[in-house]
């Protein structure tokens, strides 16, 4: 039985049956003396506990020795204010699988979205049915194969994981997206796995996901959730470089030019009320305007999920993890994100920005994602080691999709040029027409000439699909076969060009 009192309810619990879901249903036993304890004090003031508990005040006085700044930290949060301290949020139950005892009180080191959720229900809700929570379902994909197999080892031998893990995946991968802690006897837990405030991460109550990888203990600031720096911890780098393209972003721009006039620790942070100088990242995705509340699903407001191979629906995504989000269509998600944009742009701003963002998206999933994917797909029979990243074709699939494309969609989601053409569209076609389609045609030139029929048929299928493909429209030009009126064209601008400069 994990936390016990978080099915009792800290403050109020409304009964939701999306939270039942994701946090399970109520034990069938009897309170505990602990929870019956802290739901009664919790219930006696309308925005805390009436006072602080005798637990906590005794977890204060050797903290505020022994960890002075986590002390101060607290001090300063809105839990010191509502008599909030360690216990309340550290207590669980002797059988709770990562039980600890200390100083004659039963904790827990990790506080899990369950246990937040005994005083904010509604934001845990919103937050476990999200794709941040998930963050860790990378573990077993390529992507943790990268980080466990090609780039590390086993050398990192702890008692969770006595056949050795990668410190690679360990102090990469897992620290952004999360790991499945693993409890070690008497509560501690595998130091393989914790520290770690990865956003998907896996907790022993087997609840997904951090609420501290964005609201840092032990203060958890509103001014650091809102601040973009927040975001970059994960949000940034070849793959995924959000907090770069926000930065050259006209939006990063104004935010850091006008950072001391955002009011970012105002208790109320309504865009175009309590600040209009620039947006954040948490002005999109999270918080609230004078139409919509607060949310921590952050995919609510996003219209296309640019993470896979090609572009999809984000409901289409949610379905797949069974997020409640899979019955919200794009439309919708879209028109959240349009409440947000119409604090400063008007409605022909928005809507041109959105053909432009959408041609893009179109454009590298009909030119490069689809067809790339598809002679990906014909070329695997004839690779020389049928092993992921073994091969070229296999790194320059990789990062044509997972960092090239990426970038560029992006890039031009959040305005910002720079990554959506030159580390974005101009990196994948130099990998598309100078890496990608050469090895193809080394693969197809082995493969013909190969003793094995079934390698011989591959190289045929991939050489018809690769003349199909280039043969094509988006294509040709890269045979010498434009369109004569597309090279008439192309001629005069160039003509016009030099005419109008000169030289």
């Amino acid at each position: 039985m994990k936390r016990l009192v978080a099915s009792i309810g800290f403050v109020i619990l409304a009964g939701s049956a999306a939270l039942a879901v994701v946090l399970g249903p109520s034990p069938t036993s009897a309170p505990s003396a602990v929870a019956t304890a802290i739901t009664e004090a919790a219930l006696a003031g309308p925005f805390g506990l009436a006072e602080m508990s005798k637990e906590s005040i005794e977890c204060i006085d050797c903290h505020k020795k022994e960890s002075r700044g986590l002390y101060q930290m607290w001090g300063a949060s809105k839990h010191y204010g509502a008599n909030v301290g360690c216990y309340e949020c550290h207590v669980a139950e002797r059988d709770d699988s990562d039980a600890l005892e200390h100083y004659d009180e039963t904790i827990s080191i990790i506080v899990s979205p369950k246990d937040c959720a005994r005083c904010h229900e509604k934001e845990a809700e919103e937050f476990l049915g999200s794709h941040h929570s998930k963050a860790a379902r990378i573990l077993g994909s390529l992507d943790n194969v990268l980080g466990e197999v090609v780039e590390g080892n086993k050398a990192f031998v702890t008692d969770g994981f006595p056949d050795g893990n990668s410190a690679a995946a360990v102090n990469g991968c897992w620290q952004c997206h999360g790991s499945q802690v693993k409890v070690l006897p008497g509560g501690q837990l595998d130091p393989a796995t914790w520290p770690n405030t990865g956003i998907g991460r896996l907790n022993p109550d087997g609840t997904e996901g951090s609420c501290s990888a964005c609201h840092s203990r032990h203060a958890f600031t509103v001014e650091q959730a809102r601040h973009p720096d927040n975001c970059g911890k994960c949000h940034l780098g070849p793959d995924h470089p959000q907090k770069e393209i926000y930065e050259e972003s006209k939006h990063g721009i104004a935010f850091f030019s006008n950072v001391d006039r955002m009011n970012l620790d105002s208790p109320k942070w309504v865009v175009g009320e309590d600040y209009w100088l620039a947006p954040t990242c948490a002005t999109c995705h999270v918080s609230e305007t004078k139409n919509q509340p607060i949310t921590h699903d952050i995919g609510m407001r996003i219209s296309w999920n640019n993470r896979p191979p090609l572009s999809v629906r984000p409901e289409v995504s949610d379905a797949k993890m069974n997020l409640p989000g899979a019955n919200v269509p794009w439309q919708i998600r879209r028109q959240n994100m349009y409440d947000v944009c119409l604090n400063c742009h008007n409605e022909t701003w928005i809507d041109n920005f959105y053909l432009q963002y959408d041609a893009l998206v179109t454009l590298y999933n009909d030119k490069f994602g689809g067809p790339a994917k598809d002679l990906y797909g014909l070329a695997k029979p004839l690779r020389d080691v049928p092993v992921n990243f073994a091969n070229h074709i296999d790194w320059y699939y990789w990062e044509l999709w997972h960092h090239e494309g990426r970038r560029a969609r992006h890039g031009a989601s959040m305005m910002g040029p720079d990554y959506t053409h030159w580390h974005g569209t101009y990196h994948i076609a130099e990998n598309f027409y100078m890496k990608f389609v050469p090895e193809l045609r080394d693969l197809i030139e082995k493969g013909s000439h190969s003793s094995d029929a079934d390698k011989v048929a591959a190289a045929e299928a991939l050489q018809a699909k690769l003349d199909e493909v280039l043969n094509s429209e988006n294509h040709r030009w890269y045979l010498g076969k434009m369109d004569p009126e597309e090279q008439a064209r192309r001629k005069k601008a160039a003509e016009d060009f030099k005419a109008r400069y000169g030289h």
